[in-house]
């Protein structure tokens, strides 16, 4: 099972994870991403191009697919306005065993973060508005999977 989403409204991480332990595998992995209210981070809006972002969702799914024996995978990924506290993201894994889950989780969110195109434009309580650049950090957590995170 694959369930790939790019959306708008909320998303309930306990549901989520009811559908992956469900598969009757030994072992469930997630990951949920919160929108950060760091220095004075009022609201924060994800745009992204509909057609690109599902291919390169699908990308990144089949890489985590083909490297470990999943039953299943979620990825969600929340665009449009959003304010501290929020949830963006949510990457889930099923395998009958923890350490092919808890790989796979690690794996997806890390290429999310640097080869899923989102951009990503912050606002601030003393009203700067900035767009988000890639981070080094998020780029040097992807390269240790071994091959470009560009999908």
């Amino acid at each position: 099972m694959r369930d790939i989403r790019v959306q708008t409204g909320p998303f309930d991480p306990g549901t989520e994870l009811e559908r992956l332990e469900g598969m009757g595998g030994g072992a469930v992995a997630s990951f949920t991403g919160l929108v950060r209210g760091d220095g004075g981070l009022t609201d924060m809006t994800l745009e992204h191009y509909p057609a690109m972002t599902a291919r390169a969702m699908a990308r990144i799914a089949d890489e985590a697919e083909a490297r470990w024996p999943l039953l299943g995978l979620t990825l969600i990924h929340r665009h449009g306005p959003l304010v501290p506290g929020e949830r963006i993201v949510f990457v889930g894994t099923a395998s009958s065993h923890r350490a092919a889950a808890l790989e796979a989780c690690h794996f997806l969110i890390d290429w999310l973060k640097t080869a899923a195109p989102f951009w990503k434009r912050e606002r601030y309580a003393d009203g700067r508005e900035i767009w988000v650049e890639p981070r080094a950090a998020d780029d040097a957590a992807a390269s240790r999977w071994g091959r470009e995170a560009k999908a």
